[in-house]
């Protein structure tokens, strides 16, 4: 758990947080993951931002086309955006190509009366819920979506993966619903990875400046899936992250690569067919590079459900 720090100043606190279960700094010898999936792959393929059910299905039917797997689709308008039949849509295209669907808790900030979020402080506030009325309709939320058969569930403040994680276990939603922290939450260190683990999530998504040791740092403490962006869109940096796919797998399996997204101006959007285009792109790029430089790497083939082998999200 420990790693290798350069810096040995602060001995007797790098020690009592070893002794936490975390590393004692950010050092590293360069050394791989030994997790994978449940299905003995180190990677998948996420694609963000897919807003609509057509898209998702344009995107998934030219992958085919085009001899590459994606292997997640993941929504972020907010499902109570959508209409019964586009929800359903989702989750059958998610069945016809054996891929997961997450769609995104819908009652959030951004989207509320509260004037904070949009103040020039607001980005602290993220996409947390304001009120426990809020708490409420996104539990309604995602209890929609799971009678319309989406079982995966992007999930924006950290009160709310408490509640649905008791839920879930009281037998209340179902055993088998997957909840992702979303990188919209701020958490950038293995102590926060940690603490969401422990509050139920089953793939973490940190911010997406990590440098490598940092997100090796976050492996080493927790064994949920992580979810790091290879690329994103403007307005959250326009980080294009192309050459470090591989080592992001190498560092961090089992891991979704988040890839497509630098096609978008920002967040919450819905791609035009130009953008379409760019995002089919960017994930080719992508495939090659793990190809080329990975090949041992192995991704897995198509996902045929989200239930985990352990309580820990189907890692080993």
């Amino acid at each position: 758990m420990t790693g290798t720090v350069v810096n040995r100043f602060f001995d007797e606190t790098r020690a009592q947080l070893s002794s936490l279960g975390l590393p004692e700094g950010e050092g590293y010898n360069g050394e791989s993951s030994t997790r994978t999936f449940a299905d003995g792959s180190q990677f998948r393929i996420e694609v963000p931002t897919i807003n609509s059910a057509k898209t998702a299905e344009t995107l998934l039917a030219e992958s085919v086309r085009r001899g590459f797997t994606i292997n997640r689709v993941t929504e972020t308008l907010g499902m109570f955006r959508h209409t019964t039949a586009e929800v359903r849509r989702y989750a059958e295209l998610g069945r016809e190509y054996g891929a997961e669907i997450l769609m995104s808790v819908g009652p959030r900030a951004n989207y509320d009366i509260g004037a904070g979020v949009q103040t020039p402080e607001g980005s602290r506030i993220g996409y947390r819920l304001r009120g426990q009325e809020q708490v409420v309709r996104a539990v309604e939320d995602v209890k929609r979506a799971i009678d319309l058969g989406i079982t995966g569930f992007v999930v924006y403040d950290e009160g709310l993966l408490w509640v649905l994680n008791e839920l879930r276990g009281l037998g209340h939603l179902p055993a088998d619903i997957h909840l992702k922290v979303s990188a919209h939450c701020g958490h950038a260190n293995p102590a926060s990875a940690r603490l969401l683990q422990t509050l139920g999530a089953n793939s973490f998504n940190p911010v997406r400046d990590l440098t490598l040791p940092m997100i090796a740092a976050i492996r080493r403490t927790v064994r949920i899936p992580l979810d790091i962006h290879v690329d994103n869109p403007k307005d959250s940096g326009g980080f294009i992250r192309t050459y470090d796919a591989p080592e992001f797998v190498r560092i961090a399996a089992p891991v979704y690569l988040k890839t497509g997204n630098s096609a978008l101006e920002k967040h919450g959007t819905t791609p035009s067919p130009t953008q379409i285009e760019a995002i089919l792109t960017q994930i080719e790029v992508v495939t090659e590079f793990l190809g080329r430089h990975y090949p041992q790497a192995k991704q897995s083939p198509g996902i045929v459900s989200l239930v985990p082998d352990d309580e820990l999200a189907g890692v080993r």
